[in-house]
């Protein structure tokens, strides 16, 4: 049984769209669309882990006294994020003025009419990447803006890589195959090859998407239509499950998160590492708190048949319906989203733009050498489902993938029990 915060959202997901139609009309009459009132505001958000989105805010108040931004750290966990975003929705709340939204949760928040239809007119869009713009409107509306974009990097020890001449890998037969090689090494004594996001959470969903889309597979088709069920999917799945059973990937990883894997890496626990860009400026740093500072490289993704292909992320910032001075929250929208902020976060905490220009920035790229990578990760990176009912269908996902991870189920069986659930959810 789901627990009740995920049926209720779903329930409110239908009724709104019921009641919405396609697209106009419709929401709750104490919701308001009018983009009108100035004053404080607040900014909920995930854990600031690197000080950068504090940094931020600190800048937009010393030149706002009479508009500061009090900022709100929701827990780092996705999941968790989503559910107080959820909650805040529900009971009509105005707590949360500006939230920063996981991408592909857009289509859920603008359905049920929690967040308010942005004016395109105010912004200039055309030097942000495709792939980003994509993720910001719903049915043809604007209902958020870029903040941050994401593709996934394969992280590795390129100091061992090269005692046993080998070059980062493009499939996960090779990286099993320098794995062999480099734990045979005095100086790798002790470490595991490769983990991911493996914990039953969103990462999971990131990482499987990862595996069926490297392997050739999809999880919806073009029409949203559930494909799981298939030879490429469980290729992919089972890739996954033989990285546990033979211990390629470590036990422990079964609960790893993004922040236990960067932790592992930059620990010398690891040879490779899948993780977001976030982590090169803390796996880099010269503190004395990363143990492979200037010992590692950055690659693509590697694939099961081929060239791996990364889940898209990214964050966006939309403005709650419930809130108060939402002139206020579009115009700190404007400047977070700027291409100065974006310059500076990316310098503060490695996270990614979603301002093209700053990818071929050649003093950036100097700096920051895996931008050119990360920019060909973003482009070729395929979106999570994007559904309304999206907190259902990840956890329908997380669910199935982490009983085959655990050995509770046979992969073919789970990806069949995962067919029907999608089927179910996605029929609404």
């Amino acid at each position: 049984m789901k627990p009740l915060r995920w049926r209720a959202a779903s329930v409110a997901a239908i009724v709104a769209l019921a009641v919405a139609g396609c697209g106009g009309g419709g929401g709750d009459s104490s919701a308001s669309s009018e983009i009108s009132g100035r004053g404080p505001i607040t900014f909920a958000t995930g854990k600031d882990v690197t000080g950068a989105v504090t940094q931020a805010v600190e800048t937009w108040n010393d030149s706002h006294p009479e508009q500061r931004v009090r900022l709100i750290e929701l827990p780092a966990d996705g999941d968790q994020q989503r559910q107080q975003m959820v909650q805040n929705a529900q009971t009509e709340s105005g707590a949360f003025t500006v939230l920063d939204l996981d991408n592909v949760w857009n289509a859920e928040f603008a359905a049920n009419r929690w967040v308010v239809e942005l004016p395109r007119k105010e912004f200039d869009f055309s030097p942000f990447l495709e792939s980003a713009m994509k993720t910001a409107e719903y049915r043809g509306k604007l209902f958020s803006v870029p903040a941050y974009s994401d593709g996934g990097l394969l992280y590795y020890r390129k100091d061992l890589l090269g005692e046993v001449g080998a070059e980062p890998p493009t499939t996960r037969e090779e990286m099993r195959e320098i794995c062999a090689e480099v734990l045979k090494l005095p100086a790798a004594e002790g470490m595991s090859c490769y983990a991911g996001q493996h914990a039953k959470y969103e990462g999971l969903t990131v990482n499987f998407a990862e595996a069926v889309h490297g392997a050739g597979g999809r999880i919806v088709d073009d029409r949203g239509q559930p494909t799981v069920d298939s030879p490429e999917a469980l290729r992919g799945l089972e890739t996954m499950v033989e990285g546990f059973r033979s211990g390629t990937i470590p036990r422990a990883a079964i609960a790893y998160k993004e922040q236990p894997n960067k932790r592992a890496f930059i620990g010398g626990e690891l040879v490779f590492s899948r993780n977001w860009p976030f982590m090169w400026s803390q796996a880099n740093a010269d503190d004395g708190s990363s143990k492979v500072a200037g010992d590692f490289g950055v690659a693509p993704l590697p694939g099961i048949t081929g060239k791996g292909v990364s889940s898209l992320g990214g964050h966006n910032l939309a403005i709650s319906s419930f809130a108060e001075n939402k002139a206020t929250a579009l115009d700190f929208i404007k400047f977070y989203t700027s291409k100065k902020q974006q310059r500076q976060r990316l310098v503060k905490g490695s996270l990614a733009p979603t301002r093209s220009a700053l990818y071929d920035d050649p003093e950036l790229r100097e700096k920051y050498p895996y931008l050119d990578t990360l920019k060909k990760s973003i482009e070729s990176a395929e979106p999570r489902p994007r559904v309304v009912n999206y907190g259902d269908v990840t956890l329908a996902i997380q669910d199935e993938v982490y009983a085959a991870l655990k050995g509770d189920k046979q992969p073919r069986q789970a990806l069949s029990d995962l067919q029907r659930r999608l089927e179910k959810l996605i029929e609404r």
